[in-house]
Formats: C-alpha cells, structure tokens, sequence
C-alpha cells in the first residue's frame, strides 16, 4: 500500500522504544498512517505506553483528535503526556476518560492545557476526581478561554468541588458545554455551582443529571434562568426533585427568552409537572422546543393544560409517562349490586 512521508518516520519512532522496553506495539496506531485522529481506546498501554506514545505525538503535527479512554494511564501516563499536549498546535479535541487519572494526573494535565490554548474539547468522565481535582479545573477555566467542551461526568465531584467550580464558571469565558452527570453536587455545594451560572454568558449546554441537586438547587438553577440569557439546553433528571422544588424551577422558566431543551425526570408528581408547565404558559416570550417529564405520571388536569400551551407554543413538544387513572369514587352499578344488604 501507500504510504505519507510522515508514515515514514512515525513507524521508526514508534516501534523503537517498544523494542528497547520490550513491550508489544499497537497495530492500530501503525494502521492509522496519517488520520488527523487518533483512537487507541482500551488498548492497556499504561504509564510506559503513553511515554512512547508522547515521544510519537511531538512528531505527529497532523493530529488532531486523540482518543485515549480506558487505557489505565493513571497520573503517571497524564504527566507523561503533558509534554506533546503542551507543546502541539494542532491537538484541538482530547478523550481521557476512564484513567484513574486522580488529582495528580489532572494537576499535570491542566497545567499543559493552561500553556496551549490549542484545545477545544476535553474529556474527562470516569477519572474519579474529588474535591482536589476540582481545584485544578477551576484554575484551567479561569485561564484557557479556548477550551468550549468539558465533560466532567462519572466523577467523584461533591459539595466541596461545587464551591469551587461554582465561581469559576460565574469567570469563564469560552465554556459553550458543560457536562456533570453522575456526581455528587448536592446541598450548598450544589447551589454554590448553579449561582455560578448566573453571571456565565457563553455555556449553551449544562448536564447535571444524577447528582443530588435537590428542591434548594432546584430553586437555586430557577435564579439563574431569570439572569442568564444564553443557555439553551439543561439536563436536570434524577435529582431529588419534587413540586417544591419544581415551583422554584418554574420561577426562572416564567421569565427566560433562550431555553429550548429542558429534561427534568424527576419525583415532581403531577401537580410539580403542571406548575412548571404554568410557568411556560405565562411566559409569552418562552422559546422551548421540548419539556420532558418522560418519568412522571401526569393527571387529565395537566394534559389539559398541555393541549392548551399547544395553541401558543405550537412548536413545544411535551413528553410524561403514562397518565395517571383516576377512579370514582362511587362504585359501579355492578359492584353496588353485589354488596350484601345490612
């Protein structure tokens, strides 16, 4: 087959230090020629693999995604890669995920990033970062205004990282999607990072599903739709939220001009789904698409006034569980027929 003059001197590069360390080359990596991505996903190289993997990237100038996830780099592999991130100019989009990376490896990471203004999107789901690591994320979002993806989700992120994070997205300059899914922002941590979005005007997309945000943190996203103007899409499922909370959310959805997706599986009940739909009718200036309570049983009352938001948001789509059946009270004409007389 062909091949690139940079095929050329990649291969030597690559298989060399295999040998000197006798480890097995990834036939993959030397299939890909020169692909401006990179996917060695679940390939085991490790700390070692990703040294040899670093010296190769320094000489590789057409990459420009590279897909690392689950390859057990731990800290010691990030710290080996920070040298090619920090230096290359074309490397725009980074998968990490599921690393162990900890808060070591994210330290050396963020440190390289804070140095190349190159990278657009980073992924770093399933690393188990903890409160430290937030530290060192916070730092990376008040500095690198190139960076407009990050996902944080799979993590150990709790109230402490909430606090922190908070006020560095309230700084941030250049987040156009966040994700947070499946930590554990919950209580004054929680509120601490929704307060932060009230003053962020670049973050289009937020995901905060599975985490524990709960009616205060409900209440607390609910100020932030009244400020914020730019959000467009928000995943607030399975979040301990019931009407209460439902009616602070519906606070913020009353006044907002920008959201067009908002997903809210949660305990609201019926009479929770409803005041949020309210909320959405009294706002004539609304710009939402889609209302999903995909988990929530809803009464004949709300699909009422569903059908009656139709007429004034035709384009709104409005998705909920199966309907609640409500029974009479009386009995049937059948079963009054068959109660024994007193």
């Amino acid at each position: 087959g062909t091949c690139h003059l940079g095929d050329l001197v990649r291969v030597p590069l690559y298989l060399g230090p295999h040998r000197a360390f006798s480890i097995v080359p990834a036939s993959c990596f030397q299939r890909q020629g020169s692909a401006s991505e990179l996917t060695l996903r679940h390939r085991g190289l490790g700390p070692q693999g990703a040294q040899i993997l670093a010296s190769v990237l320094s000489s590789s100038p057409h990459i420009k995604r590279l897909d690392l996830r689950d390859n057990g780099l731990c800290a010691a592999g990030a710290e080996a890669l920070v040298g090619a991130l920090s230096k290359s100019s074309c490397i725009c989009d980074v998968d990490l995920s599921e690393n162990q990376l900890g808060a070591a490896g994210v330290q050396a990471l963020c440190a390289a990033l804070m140095a190349n203004p190159a990278v657009r999107k980073l992924q770093l789901a399933g690393n188990d970062l903890e409160e430290q690591a937030a530290r060192y994320l916070a730092e990376l979002l008040l500095v690198h205004t190139s960076l407009q993806s990050l996902d944080l989700s799979y993590n150990e992120l709790s109230d402490g990282a909430g606090e922190t994070l908070g006020p560095a997205l309230a700084e941030n300059s250049g987040l156009i999607e966040l994700n947070m899914s499946w930590n554990h922002l919950r209580g004054p941590g929680a509120v601490a990072f929704a307060r932060g979005l009230e003053s962020n005007i670049f973050l289009k997309v937020l995901d905060i599903s599975y985490n524990g945000f709960g009616d205060p943190g409900a209440s607390a996203v609910g100020e932030v739709l009244k400020a914020n103007n730019m959000l467009e899409e928000l995943n607030m499922s399975n979040n301990r939220i019931s009407a209460v909370g439902a009616l602070g959310l519906g606070l913020g959805l009353r006044v907002n001009q920008t959201l067009r997706i908002l997903i809210s599986r949660n305990p609201m009940r019926s009479e929770g789904c409803f005041g949020v739909l309210k909320s959405v009718q009294d706002n004539p200036e609304s710009a939402l698409e889609l209302l999903d309570f995909s988990d929530s049983q809803v009464n004949r009352e709300f699909d009422d006034l569903a059908k009656a938001v139709k007429v004034i948001l035709p384009g709104l789509c409005v998705k909920t569980g199966v309907r609640r059946v409500e029974y009479k009270k009386e009995l049937l004409p059948v079963f009054r027929a068959s109660l024994p007389s007193s």
